[in-house]
């Protein structure tokens, strides 16, 4: 596992801010400590929660897409360490694992060029790279018996998660998508566009479902596409809900959760539903914060929520007023999750 980097009680130091008469994150939740076996450290642990992060964003350039997507989890980790252990959320519950490291593949990715025929092909074998990483961690992280939260990156990652949480527990999953996009595009090579056509492919994904998809930005090619996978693959659009008033939030959730609550699950978040939120493809219309979180809290008190992933957020995209508005928003997101999923006994 050359690419995992633990978090260290050093790494924990530095992004902690101490306070007197407080209890921050950073001194309750728990770390690992042997690099070379971390799995079998990981399973004695007592925590229900394990956060890793993806600091990458090649699978959506490979996709076309603005860069970005890589700095979502140091600013994730600046804000997360220092929430308050309380009550409400208990931190010695998750253990942060730490993350993949992809340095070396961003240094080939920037000097490559997508318009090139073969530069592209390279980026999707860098991609399919990342892939492998993804789903051999995911793996080891169910079957030490605890629940992923996987934060950063490019969308392309939610095929190395399905797959990791298939292989861990033996069997195909399904998936919730909380998107603008379907992602699931044609099997072209791979990039931040394809990851659950590819995992419906190879058998990883049986039931998806897709949760506001902008009917602007999904191609005639893959609703037929979808069409033609309808028993497995269905959808809801934004536009359905909160602007033609045709159907309700609330009532959308519950068909969302038939399709997909009948197996293990994945949640899937990419912070492209939320306007004005930094991301590669930044929309000005979507879901307010608050339905997202009502989402993810609705989803995570099923016993059978497998994984959540949140991705896409860019927080070098975002106004230099707001460095900190991308991690302190996955903080809430991540704390939704733990705190409604806790609330039930697996």
């Amino acid at each position: 596992m050359a690419h995992l980097k633990l978090f260290s009680a050093l790494d924990i130091s530095r992004n902690t801010s101490f306070r007197s008469g407080e209890i921050k994150f950073g001194e309750r939740l728990q770390i690992l400590e042997q690099t070379e076996e971390w799995a079998k450290e990981l399973t004695k642990q007592d925590s229900k929660y394990a956060i890793l992060g993806i600091p990458e964003d090649i699978g959506v350039r490979a996709n076309m897409g603005r860069a970005g997507a890589a700095g979502a989890w140091s600013s994730f980790i600046k804000s997360f360490l220092n929430i308050q252990h309380n009550r409400f959320c208990k931190a010695h519950r998750i253990t942060l694992i730490g993350h993949l490291d992809f340095e070396k593949e961003l240094e080939e990715v920037a000097n490559l060029n997508i318009d090139n025929k073969e530069d592209k092909k390279k980026m999707f074998e860098l991609v399919d790279r990342i892939d492998k990483e993804v789903a051999h961690t995911i793996s080891i992280i169910v079957k030490a018996k605890k629940i992923p939260i996987i934060i950063g990156g490019g969308h392309n990652n939610s095929y190395g998660n399905i797959k990791g949480t298939a292989l861990g527990k033996g069997k195909c999953i399904n998936a919730i998508n909380f998107d603008a996009h379907t992602d699931f595009r044609a099997l072209e090579g791979r990039h931040s566009g394809n990851g659950f056509s590819y995992a419906l492919e190879e058998g990883f994904l049986k039931n998806y479902f897709i949760f506001g998809l902008h009917e602007n930005y999904t191609s005639k090619s893959v609703f037929s596409s979808m069409k033609e996978k309808q028993d497995q693959v269905k959808f809801n659009t934004y536009e359905q809900m909160q602007v033609r008033k045709e159907k309700s939030f609330e009532t959308e959730l519950i068909t969302a959760q038939k399709h997909v609550d009948n197996n293990a699950f994945g949640i899937e978040i990419d912070l492209d539903a939320i306007p004005l939120i930094a991301s590669s493809a930044i929309t000005p219309t979507g879901f307010s914060a608050e339905q997202l979180r009502q989402f993810i809290y609705f989803f995570a008190k099923s016993r059978n929520a497998a994984y959540l992933h949140i991705c896409e957020g860019a927080p070098s995209l975002d106004s230099d007023k707001n460095p900190n508005l991308i991690g302190k928003f996955i903080s809430y997101l991540v704390t939704d999750f733990i705190k409604a999923n806790s609330e039930k006994i697996i």
